[in-house]
């Protein structure tokens, strides 16, 4: 099929070369200049190209396309710009008129994934698994409309006792009580999220109680980072990063998400100036040598941020190296039992460690809170405590010195 569409220009047809499909050159002035009528006509025809090839990108009828959008009067951006208004109004009537959970949800997501850290993304996404689960398990869809005391209520129940985990070895039914508690303060924030937007009606969920009890949580101590930073890795090469990183950690008291991606123009005067990912705050933290040298032996321009399951995965593994085997047995809630499980410590350590370990270290040295908690970032001592992991000997020594002071 061909379409035939007005350039907006006229000349007699005896001063249009065929052979050449220009304007003769003997065109009377009149006509206006050959030149600028043959470069317009190139722009229409360029234009006509751009606005066919569009229409097949948007999977449109390209004929049909080209007749609705080709206009002499229009450049190309004019009607690209028009376009993207269009897709843009479409878009947010979608956002207030699809009510459906699920499509919120995955928008919310959109909306937040480049606003919070990396891994936040992951947990906005299990809470969507878990809603989805929930829906499976009770056969009935989960609305806007469904969501009250009722359904806080069942929708807890399942987490706790009949949530199946996936991509486990073994067969594991229910999630521990801050798991659980963890998904229904993602799913208030993003319920909130749409209140306030206005895309939802707003409804009370002052009885949604976001389970948290307090778990047990192992540091490494001054002496086990010196056994790890002194581990001989030549028959493992491939750990030479993450013990870098491991030890950076422990070392500046940062989260993964901002020790794993220091940049050189973070180092000044011997200090690290970071904005923490997760709170949006600055901190300045001052740079034990070890922590210098680490960062002064590394290629900044070549170096790839490692990821936090892998590091978890490896940090395990350089613990062993380092003997931090001594067996420890910590207990968790899941709904209301108490379960205890005993494992060597190193199968214990994740990259929280690392922050945990540097706050207690720093705790145990006498560092005054006020000044760690400049650091961590901290708004409350009530939070930064929950850090804090001594043992009752380390407790007692650490009043025997208050004491003496």
């Amino acid at each position: 099929e061909r379409a035939e569409l007005g350039t907006g220009i006229a000349i007699p047809p005896k001063f249009w070369n065929r052979k050449r499909k220009c304007v003769s050159s003997s065109l009377p002035d009149s006509f206006g200049a050959p030149e600028k009528l043959n470069e317009k006509i190139e722009q229409e025809l360029k234009k006509a190209q751009q606005i066919v090839s569009l229409g097949l990108q948007r999977k449109e009828n390209p004929l049909d396309f080209f007749k609705e959008h080709y206009n002499s009067g229009r450049s190309f951006q004019d009607i690209v710009n028009e376009l993207d208004n269009v897709d843009n109004k479409k878009f947010l009537n979608d956002i207030y008129l699809n009510k459906d959970i699920y499509f919120q949800i995955d928008d919310y997501i959109k909306t937040k994934t480049k606003k919070v850290s990396a891994d936040m993304p992951r947990i906005y996404r299990n809470m969507k698994d878990h809603l989805l689960a929930f829906e499976t398990f009770r056969e009935m869809p989960i609305t806007f409309e469904s969501l009250d005391i009722n359904f806080y209520d069942s929708f807890v129940d399942f987490l706790t006792y009949d949530y199946v985990l996936a991509r486990r070895k073994k067969r594991v039914v229910g999630l521990k009580t801050n798991t659980v508690g963890k998904t229904i303060k993602q799913f208030k924030t993003f319920l909130k999220d749409r209140i306030k937007k206005k895309i939802i009606v707003d409804f009370d969920m002052d009885d949604w109680i976001v389970l948290q009890v307090e778990v047990d949580a192992v540091y490494l101590s001054v002496k086990e980072i010196k056994a790890i930073n002194d581990v001989c890795l030549d028959k493992h090469p491939h750990l030479m990063d993450y013990k870098s990183d491991l030890m950076l950690g422990c070392l500046t008291g940062l989260r993964f998400s901002d020790f794993s991606k220091i940049k050189q123009d973070d180092l000044r005067d011997g200090m690290l100036f970071k904005k923490q990912q997760k709170s949006d705050h600055w901190v300045v933290i001052p740079l034990r040598k070890d922590a210098q040298r680490i960062l002064a032996n590394r290629s900044f321009e070549n170096f790839k941020p490692l990821t936090n399951a892998e590091f978890n995965r490896h940090i395990k593994n350089l613990a062993r190296l380092a003997g931090i085997t001594e067996p420890v047995t910590h207990s968790y809630k899941k709904g209301n039992k108490l379960i205890t499980e005993t494992k060597p410590k190193c199968e214990w350590i994740s990259s929280h460690t690392c922050r945990r370990s540097f706050f207690t270290n720093e705790f145990l040295a006498g560092t005054p809170v006020s000044l760690i908690m400049k650091i961590s970032g901290h708004k409350s001592e009530r939070d930064f405590f929950k850090y804090i992991r001594i043992s009752p000997e380390e407790a007692a020594y650490k009043m025997q010195d208050i004491w003496k002071e």
